[in-house]
């Protein structure tokens, strides 16, 4: 019952985590890692910043009202 019960929330927060696009920074961080392996992973903060003036710069990137 409780491995259901775990495997049932652990579904569900891998899908709430996709759905935000929550799990970002984590598969960009892989990627810098594995195409990238001498390059320098930049913080949160810096890869939010990063993808919120790409977002801004190309409105095909998503909506952003405010």
């Amino acid at each position: 019952m409780w491995s259901v019960l775990r495997r049932a929330t652990s579904g569900v927060r891998w899908y709430v985590r996709e759905l935000t696009d929550e799990s970002a920074y984590e598969r960009y961080v892989a990627h810098v890692c594995r195409d990238h392996p001498d390059a320098e992973v930049p913080d949160r903060r810096a890869f939010e910043r990063m993808r919120t003036e790409r977002q801004e710069a190309d409105p095909r990137q998503g909506f952003r009202c405010c």
